[in-house]
């Protein structure tokens, strides 16, 4: 996490799940190995240290003589402790290393290590996402990798020294690697963005990209069958054409599209249509099994609104429908490529198919992006203020390598009640409406949530009328006059209910409710509208919602299996005309797959401890006589206490126990404060965390000492306070903080003491236990070489925040070979803006000229000057990216990367695998019998171990 004074470095480590996620950010504190003021050999020109630094433009930037904190972005300088540059790793007696004081170094990792990286053409899939190595970082070519595994040569590297060619991943197919870079030289890059424009590379053609083949199955653990919610599909034997559809005047809701073509095929499919039966995606394509017979077409279609129940006449609207021949829809490389003949899967076939299978629930249920969503698919739950779950199931055709398979998982999400708006508005208020005026806070509150919603008149018998609402009058019903007549006689809405309706008004104290456009509005009060069934509610949810939301949607493996098989048979895709058209056949039972479950990785942990290792059993392990492999020191720290139900003698007793639990885990931990606890009101979080942080660093500024950590006391339901107390430590005080639950203080129980205390360890730069297998050398494409691994996510803002910025995050590893330790760095950009535009950037400065900098340099850097040797390998891992952008990230971060490291070194390039992660991967896995179910977690994941 960057602060604005200071940033650490955090490392990964595990934590408990009584606190918000948001609690993971990096923490300032030593890290392992050389410790305050050791010494630094200076860097050797091998070592690219010639450049003035990441703000500089070009290199490394000089090596301290002292050892500190990494420094990327601005860090605490020399007094913590960092981990000290080796000119080479030898083998250790022991593996030591606590607090400041460094430990041994790992030892020289065995001669055979396997490596699957850029040696052959055609397509990867790494962990779920697809793999790219796109450019060796130099040297002749040499023999591509057949689909077998390969050994690895044993390299041994001085510190920023050459390293020895590795022949499976130094070169790469020549043809891949002049490919790849010939798109990459295309990519644009705008480094200067405006925060209305967005960066839109033009994504090219995947017959021009090549990806390496896998290069063979896994052999390790144990094998076994598990089942996935994956339906087999037969590949359909039709002759597929596409056409376009044009429909003037045009309309921009496909409801109504849908609507004008489904009367079109009513009444033209038997003869026109030449009794085909279309599959219409509700924008510009329809596609046919067979060809429709003409090339081109125009029809009238006439749509009548629904009787309103008032006799007056309905409303007739015309529509000009035009469909015309686009093109043939080819299953054959749809084939070729499940068969392993074609390098990528075509996107246009597997649309076709997804639109084929969409057809049918979409007239049936609410759809929402892939998914399906109705209150007859399980029992609604209430959200809170006016909302409720409706249960759902995710549904995509999926290429895979058994096959084309049906993805079908289930959903949940928030919908609007359907109540009478009176009853809305005192549950959004959360009282008793009737019981004092609104205030203008309540008509803002009100306002918003009913803007766009849809309602339906309630006091005109079956005449069930809907509007929609555009706002609420500034004046209450009882003073709201309209004219009745040409001559400008005006009528109180109240009366004009009375001697219309014969209906009395109620609630006339309250605004009425807007709707219809600004220039001819309709007033009707609230108490005659009702909310019309069925409405996503798409804005943000408050901290309560998410939550019941959240116990609504977490299910056990099995529940979520039957539930799951429960909705295939309800949705009989036998029987569904429009898979029968298109002669797709989809299976019934779930997909059996072959799997293997993992050995547990062995965990070093400090030699001082009773146990100084530890092989996890079915994924859980704890911290029972065990140390922390590096503790980190607190030595001046304060608490505050948010929750009126805490005492202040109740939370000191917390903060002792917890102070001697970071020391027996194995941190030097002052037990004492700084200053003694206190007590604060939540709506005063800003003034207080600075008033106290400013005390603190009065008392302590004199000594040459900073404020270490802040503990913090929270309500078990304190809303916006965490983000709040957050934002204030972490940009303006630049101060390490961990949170604290009322209900958790009270329990103080050994084991969440214990999590905590990790969690402390990790954000003052400690480590809490590192893998085995990284300090021996044995962890394949990462231990043989000095390796740096990325992984980078965009946030976006919710639906409805159209101002709000994106937010760009990335870690990268900052300790070889344990890759343990992380540091963060996070920027805003533009809205909804998927590529990440500060990875790499250049401006003109007045002085220097151009001068160059970004996420991926600044991290570069930062591996640097705390490992003291340059990355030789880079491993980038992208989250979050959806099938049709993916050829855009991919080519833009890459090009991003080798744009960094150029900047660095002219030459220095080293290899990069880009492993992307894509969006909407719903594949869950189930135990194939009952005595398997141990095997498999909450979330449906295999542990290990079983």
């Amino acid at each position: 996490m960057v602060r604005k004074r200071r940033t650490e470095l955090p490392t990964a480590s595990s934590g408990e799940s009584s606190e918000s996620t948001q609690e993971a950010s990096g923490g300032s504190g030593s890290g392992s190995g050389g410790g305050r003021g050791s010494q630094q050999p200076a860097a050797s020109p091998q070592q690219g240290a010639t450049g003035m630094g990441f703000q500089g433009g070009r290199g490394w930037g000089p090596q301290s003589q002292q050892s500190g904190r990494s420094g990327y972005a601005g860090g605490r300088g020399p007094q913590r402790g960092g981990v000290a540059p080796q000119q080479q790793y030898t083998v250790p007696t022991e593996y030591q290393g606590r607090g400041r004081g460094g430990g041994a170094p790992p030892q020289q990792p065995p001669a055979a290590a396997a490596a699957y990286e850029s040696g052959s053409r055609g397509r990867a899939r790494v962990g779920g996402g697809r793999g790219v190595e796109p450019v060796s970082s130099g040297g002749p070519p040499s023999k591509p990798l057949s689909s077998d595994l390969h050994q690895a040569t044993q390299a041994s590297y001085a510190a920023g020294g050459t390293p020895h060619r590795v022949p499976s991943e130094a070169s790469s197919s020549r043809q891949a690697a002049e490919s790849l870079t010939q798109q990459l030289q295309k990519v644009s890059i705008q480094q200067e963005v405006p925060p209305s424009q967005a960066i839109q590379p033009v994504a090219p053609s995947s017959k021009s990209m090549r990806f390496p083949l896998r290069p063979g199955k896994g052999v390790t653990g144990k094998k076994c069958i598990v089942k996935a919610n994956h339906f087999f599909a037969e590949l359909p034997d039709k002759d597929l054409h596409q056409y376009d559809v044009s429909i003037n005047p045009e309309v921009t809701s496909r409801g109504v599209n849908r609507a004008v073509m489904e009367q079109l095929v009513k009444l033209y499919r038997e003869s026109h249509l030449g009794k085909r039966l279309p599959a219409y995606d509700g924008r510009k394509s329809l596609y046919t099994a067979g060809p429709l017979p003409f090339i081109s077409k125009e029809f009238m279609i006439t749509l009548i609104d629904e009787d309103d129940g008032t006799g007056a006449p309905r409303r007739e609207r015309e529509f000009k429908v035009v469909i015309k021949l686009a093109a043939r829809a080819d299953l054959h490389h749809l084939g070729l490529f499940l068969q392993g003949r074609q390098a990528d899967a075509p996107q246009e076939a597997l649309q076709v198919l997804d639109i084929v299978l969409r057809e049918l629930p979409t007239t049936r249920y609410c759809p929402v992006g892939r998914s399906f969503y109705s209150p007859d698919l399980g029992r609604r739950q209430p959200l809170g203020e006016g909302l409720e779950s409706w249960r759902g199931f995710y549904q995509s055709i999926r290429p895979t390598q058994m096959g084309l398979s049906l993805n079908i998982d289930m959903s949940s999400t928030a919908f609007i009640e359907p109540l009478p708006v009176i009853d809305f508005v005192t549950q959004l208020l959360n009282r008793d409406v009737s019981s004092r005026p609104l205030s203008d806070a309540d008509r803002v509150k009100i306002k918003k949530a009913l803007r766009g919603v849809k309602v339906e008149v309630t006091h005109r018998g079956n005449m069930r009328r809907k509007y929609r609402i555009s706002g609420l009058t500034s004046q209450a019903t009882r003073e709201l006059t309209f004219p009745v007549d040409d001559r400008g006689t005006m009528k109180s809405v109240v009366e004009y209910f009375y001697e219309t309706y014969g209906f009395v008004i109620q609630h006339s104290q309250w605004p009425c409710l807007q709707v219809g456009n600004q220039q001819r509005p309709n007033y009707l009060p609230m108490e005659v509208c009702k909310i019309v069934e069925g409405q996503r509610y798409s804005k943000r949810l408050n901290e309560r919602q998410i939550t019941a939301l959240l116990k609504v949607t977490c299910q056990r493996p099995h529940e979520r299996e039957l539930d799951i098989m429960q909705t295939v048979h309800h949705n009989a895709y036998h029987e569904d005309p429009y898979a029968k058209e298109f002669g797709i056949k989809i299976s019934e039972k779930l997909a059996s797959v072959e799997a293997r479950i993992l050995p547990a990785p062995w965990l070093k942990y400090h030699d001082t401890g009773r146990e100084k290792d530890c092989l996890p059993q079915v994924g859980q392990w704890n911290m029972m006589n065990k140390k922390m492999v590096n503790g980190g020191t607190v030595n001046n720290w304060i608490c505050i206490n948010f929750s009126r139900g805490v005492q202040e003698s109740v939370a000191r007793g917390f903060c002792q126990e917890l102070a001697q639990m970071c020391y027996i885990s194995g941190m030097a931990f002052n037990p004492e404060p700084v200053l003694p606890p206190i007590t604060a009101r939540p709506d005063q979080v800003e003034r207080v965390l600075k008033t106290r942080f400013h005390d603190a660093m009065t008392k302590l500024q004199p000594q040459g000492k900073e404020l270490d950590l802040l503990i913090v006391i929270l309500p078990d339901n304190n809303g916006s306070l965490y983000g709040d107390l957050k934002r204030i430590c972490e940009t303006d005080l630049g101060l390490v903080s961990q949170c604290c639950l009322h209900k958790h203080v009270y329990r103080m129980s050994k084991q969440y003491l214990a999590n905590v205390a990790l969690k402390i360890n990790v954000k003052v730069g400690g480590r809490n236990t590192v893998l085995v297998d990284a300090i021996s050398r044995r962890i394949p494409l990462v231990s043989d070489r000095p390796t740096i691994i990325f992984g980078a996510d965009v946030t976006h803002p919710h639906p409805g925040e159209d101002s709000s910025p994106s937010i760009a995050a990335v870690v990268a590893s900052q300790d070889w070979p344990e890759i343990t330790k992380y540091a963060g760095l996070v920027c805003a950009q533009a809205h909804r803006q998927e590529l990440i535009q500060d990875l790499y950037k250049t401006w003109q400065d007045p002085v220097r000229g151009t001068v160059s900098g970004g996420m991926i340099k600044e991290l570069l850097i930062s591996f640097r000057r705390a490992t003291g040797q340059k990355p030789q390998r880079i491993i980038f891992y992208r989250d979050g990216v959806s099938e049709g952008q993916f050829y855009q990230v991919l080519l833009y971060e890459l090009d991003a990367i080798r744009k960094a490291c150029a900047s660095l070194e002219p030459n220095y390039q080293p290899p990069v695998t880009f492993v992307v992660v894509q969006k909407r991967h719903h594949t869950r896995l189930f135990a194939n019998n009952h005595n398997d179910r141990n095997a498999v977690d909450k979330s449906g994941n295999i542990l290990p171990g079983k």
